[in-house]
């Protein structure tokens, strides 16, 4: 075999075996997303037929209220994803609006499907990621600034600022899913065992009882 023939065959494999970066191409111009299909679907929902589309699946306004910042992390997350925008069906694209009490915190939390990148629209924000390789990546950012945060990797955006922060982030997915660790170790269901969680951290179970009583889960 030659080494033209073996480097096609190469960049074939790799063409054809390449992650996903994003949400698949739509094969239409549009497909606003029926969502109560009861038809399986994958990689989006199915589309509501043309004749009944109307403007309004196009447009949102889930953006113009303040979150609700009462609770434990001080963070009101309104998500303008697929499941509150159906227009967006199929064109691997969503933004959240952050709202943020004094003192806040968007927890450490990572995306399985998208890339994040976001822009502080008021207050003063530290945002934070962790590399694959154990790398902390970190800056203040103030209104009108940008961050990125790589897909998949574990990151948290705090309010460092004196009075309120909010910022607009964008995803390359329709539906970026979240695991946002706290929930993740300390409020799952089923849970996961203490002993797990206190080997994992060197604890004493106590410690991971008194950690999980936080979220109403011991």
């Amino acid at each position: 075999m030659s080494l033209n023939s073996s480097i096609l065959i190469f960049c074939m494999i790799l063409f054809f075996t390449s992650p996903c970066y994003s949400d698949p191409d739509q094969l239409q111009g549009f497909c606003v997303a029926d969502l109560k299909s009861t038809t399986t679907s994958l990689n989006g929902f199915p589309c509501k037929p043309v004749s009944k589309v109307t403007s309004s699946g196009f447009f949102f306004s889930g953006f113009t209220k303040e979150g609700n910042t009462d609770n434990m992390f001080g963070l009101g997350v309104s998500f303008g994803n697929v499941l509150s925008f159906p227009g967006l069906n199929t064109l691997g694209i969503s933004m959240n609006r952050a709202d943020f009490a004094p003192g806040g915190i968007n927890p450490l939390h990572s995306y399985p499907r998208a890339t994040e990148a976001g822009v502080i629209i008021k207050g003063k924000l530290l945002v934070g990621f962790r590399s694959t390789t154990n790398v902390f990546y970190s800056k203040v950012l103030k209104a009108g600034e940008m961050f990125v945060i790589p897909k998949g990797l574990v990151h948290f955006q705090k309010n460092v600022g004196r009075g309120k922060a909010v910022t607009i982030t964008s995803f390359n997915s329709q539906l970026h899913g979240a695991a946002q660790l706290p929930a993740t170790l300390f409020a799952s269901n089923p849970a996961i065992p203490d002993d797990i969680l206190a080997k994992n951290f060197q604890v004493d179970e106590t410690v991971i009882t008194s950690i999980k009583s936080k979220f109403g889960s011991s």
